[in-house]
């Protein structure tokens, strides 16, 4: 019952994220809007972090095989991907490596903030 429950708040944020797309025109995923709504609930501590902790967990450790069905679905349109493959594998492989520095070098500078200086 207990994961119920916090499936329950975690979808109830997700949805109130969809309400908000709609009223506000702006190009910005109703899925963005929710995951601040949930930090500012996490933050002001309206939701507390175990209220969720276990559930959103178990979502995380299953994310990658939510992906599964989009990978597939792409076999549909490979005649349409062929001629731009080369630049599409080539942006895909560029921004991966990108974001992966920039969240290093942001996670080490957090730590040297937590810690009280720099190195």
């Amino acid at each position: 019952m207990r994961h119920l429950k916090q499936f329950g708040i975690i979808l109830l944020v997700t949805c109130i994220g969809e309400i908000i797309r709609f009223l506000v025109p702006l190009p910005i995923p109703g899925s963005i809007y929710g995951l601040v709504l949930m930090l500012i609930l996490l933050c002001t501590h309206v939701v507390k972090l175990q209220s969720v902790w276990t559930t959103a967990s178990f979502l995380i450790e299953i994310m990658s095989v939510m992906f599964i069905p989009a990978a597939v679905g792409l076999i549909q349109y490979w005649g349409d991907l062929q001629p731009i493959l080369l630049q599409t594998v080539l942006m895909i492989v560029l921004s991966t490596v990108i974001v992966m520095a920039v969240t290093g070098i942001t996670a080490q500078k957090i730590i040297e903030h937590d810690r009280g200086g720099s190195k």
